[in-house]
């Protein structure tokens, strides 16, 4: 077997992180190759930066090299806005507000997380409220019923400008992980579906 960094160099050992073959060259006196060395001084160097809102987000990816030992990475855990996320999939469901078909769909995506269902579920619901509130005051106003005091039929027109704002406000949010409350639909949606 090659090493994995040196073309035709016969590969004495593997990387006890990654396993991949490396030569005598390649390897330092732990055993890691130069991309876990690497993956280590960034993981170090990240961890210590600072922000003026504290800490740096610990990725929590490749192992650390700390004084020669190599201390094996922390296992990833999905949370709320977990940048682990693919990409696609949270702009699929943050799509999913303005249009219900992305939500659906992304309902179907295999590799989202508790996180990324959850707020498919909410834009389902988000979606089907406003068609629900919709067809009220339609109803309303064919049949001449005021809605609290003022009339339906012109209440109507302003139902698609707050749904735009509403489902951009929505989507941005999801797009960057923060948690989305939906008025009524989220208390809804963990009442009925603590698994979502």
């Amino acid at each position: 077997m090659d090493c994995f960094f040196h073309a035709r160099v016969p590969a004495v050992a593997g990387c006890p992180t990654c396993s991949k073959g490396i030569c005598a060259t390649c390897r330092d006196s732990s055993g890691l190759c130069p991309s876990c060395r690497l993956a280590a001084r960034i993981e170090s160097a990240s961890s210590q930066t600072t922000l003026t809102g504290g800490r740096a987000p610990n990725r929590g990816t490749g192992a650390t090299y700390d004084g020669g030992a190599v201390v094996p990475p922390r296992a990833a855990t999905v949370s709320v806005g977990d940048p682990l996320d693919p990409v696609e999939s949270r702009a699929l469901v943050a799509l999913g507000y303005p249009l219900l078909p992305l939500a659906l769909l992304s309902l179907l995506e295999r590799r989202r997380s508790r996180f990324l269902k959850r707020a498919a579920m909410q834009a389902i619901g988000f979606n089907l409220a406003f068609a629900a509130f919709w067809g009220v005051l339609q109803l309303m106003s064919s049949l001449a019923i005021p809605w609290i005091g003022i009339e339906s039929a012109i209440l109507i027109p302003f139902l698609v400008p707050l749904f735009l704002v509403a489902s951009v406000y929505y989507g941005v949010k999801t797009w960057h992980g923060d948690e989305v409350r939906v008025p009524i639909v989220t208390d809804w949606i963990e009442e009925h579906l603590p698994a979502a």
